[in-house]
């Protein structure tokens, strides 16, 4: 029998996050649920990555793996380093690899979830 990855009953809130995070034109929401990290990102129509975020990366452009990534609203773009794109709306659940660009489109802001498993 394969063993669980979830041990104990926990539930919390993004009401009260372990973590709060102001970028420009975003915010980032966190809670810690056993090995899982689970992110509320919120950002601003006219917000694309690669205009405000290098400098506070570092990198050119997201480094970041989103192996769970979930649109509840908005329109969301995701551009790879070699130019392959994709866009998520609302309901939309996808994965997305290192190395992307990625900005909002249209007027509406985007909430979205990004589930990440602690590596050991």
């Amino acid at each position: 029998m394969k063993k669980p990855l979830v041990k104990e009953f926990e539930t919390k809130s993004f009401n009260n996050p372990d973590q709060m995070q102001e970028l420009p034109g975003a915010r980032l929401e966190s809670v810690q649920l056993g090995a899982f990290q689970v992110h509320r990102m919120t950002v601003e129509p006219g917000w694309r990555w690669t205009d405000t975020l290098p400098g506070i990366i570092g990198t050119d452009t997201c480094e970041f793996e989103h192996p769970v990534w979930m649109v509840l609203s908005g329109k969301f773009a995701v551009q790879m380093n070699d130019g392959r794109l994709q866009e998520f709306g609302p309901g939309d659940v996808g994965m997305i690899p290192p190395g992307h660009d990625a900005w909002v489109i249209g007027d509406e802001p985007v909430v979205a979830i990004d589930i990440q498993m602690e590596q050991s």
